[in-house]
């Protein structure tokens, strides 16, 4: 019986130009993380070839995603960084749980709806099953805690799910594995991020920032030179009226909050400091404010990235270390799942 660690899993997908969103999001928390917790952070490039990608532009990708992870503070020698395709065990545990989990639960997914829109028949069977090798991500190395955004917690909840059906489908098995309380799979619980999770377009303030958007002004990359984000922050969209002295003064002015809030966060501190500072301002002002404090966050990340781009050999070998390490974790979990299913195993 294996002892349960509290344990970190999160990833992105390598498609597109990771952008502000991801960053202020996801790995300036996942950075902080990993000074408490033990964490695995992946490069889920099988989740990205639900749809279909050009393998040179995929490879590429998935370097450029490991190179804006250690530039943006992740330590490999703390955490562990990988991609998902060299540790098989993902797979296996993937097509065990494709037999936990019911299609009904896969039919309320509403982000399949959403990607094959009108197309449903023509999408992949694994763009449906996405959520199921998601919930394998997490629950191969017995994950206990996983941080979320909105669009992520639905299927956050089905890995709940599969984890709970599984614990009572095999409950017998698992306390004859030595479980006395029958429970094998923790019930993950979500990190919910701060108040920077929801970056939104710089074209508009009512959608979230995305590499997906056709308009490259929408979105602040982590490639982005200094003139780009300079440009790019003096072209969002604003209202025309000043900026409030109050947070309340936000509502229902979504661009003044997004921008409020992407300075917030690059400064690291609150939305009714910033308010504080210029409240009254016009944003002529306070786009050159914001795009000087964008310029020092993003720029030095921006500068390692290409250093470590230069040397791809090198980010190979941290993505093959980081994978023999979450073998290393994950072989021992898949061998007792096997033998609570009842395989028989050499």
């Amino acid at each position: 019986m294996m002892k349960l660690t509290p344990r970190v899993f999160s990833g992105m997908q390598p498609t597109g130009n990771l952008h502000l969103g991801n960053y202020l999001g996801a790995m300036v928390r996942w950075v902080e993380m990993q000074k408490s917790h033990e964490c695995l952070y992946c490069i889920v490039d099988m989740h990205a070839i639900t749809l279909w990608q050009e393998p040179a532009e995929l490879r590429q990708s998935i370097r450029e995603v490991a190179a804006a992870y250690i530039a943006s503070g992740l330590d490999p020698k703390r955490s562990i960084i990988f991609n998902q395709s060299q540790v098989a065990q993902h797979a296996e545990l993937a097509w065990i749980f494709n037999c936990v989990a019911r299609l009904g639960w896969l039919d309320r997914m509403t982000q399949f709806k959403e990607k094959a829109g009108k197309e449903k028949e023509r999408a992949s069977v694994g763009l449906y099953a996405y959520p199921v090798l998601m919930a394998a991500d997490i629950l191969l190395y017995r994950g206990t805690h996983v941080p979320v955004g909105e669009d992520q917690k639905q299927h956050l909840e089905l890995a709940r799910d599969i984890a709970q059906k599984f614990n009572n489908d095999y409950r017998d098995s698992i306390v004859a594995s030595g479980y006395a309380d029958g429970l094998f799979f923790p019930l993950p619980e979500p990190l919910i991020q701060g108040p920077a999770t929801r970056v939104m377009s710089l074209r508009d303030g009512t959608k979230k920032m995305s590499k997906s958007d056709p308009s490259d002004l929408s979105r602040i990359n982590m490639s982005d030179d200094t003139d780009a984000i300079a440009r790019k922050i003096q072209k969002a969209k604003t209202d025309p009226e000043p900026l409030p002295s109050e947070e309340a003064g936000l509502e229902r002015r979504p661009e003044a909050d997004n921008l409020v809030g992407i300075y917030a966060a690059l400064a690291d501190t609150t939305k009714e400091e910033v308010l504080g500072q210029f409240g009254g301002s016009q944003f002529s002002v306070f786009k050159k404010e914001l795009a000087e404090v964008a310029v020092a966050r993003v720029a030095p990340v921006n500068a390692e990235m290409q250093r470590l781009l230069g040397d791809p050999a090198e980010i190979d070998r941290i993505l093959a270390n980081g994978a023999s390490r979450a073998r290393t974790l994950a072989q021992p979990i898949l061998t007792e799942i096997k033998n609570i299913v009842g395989f028989i195993q050499s």
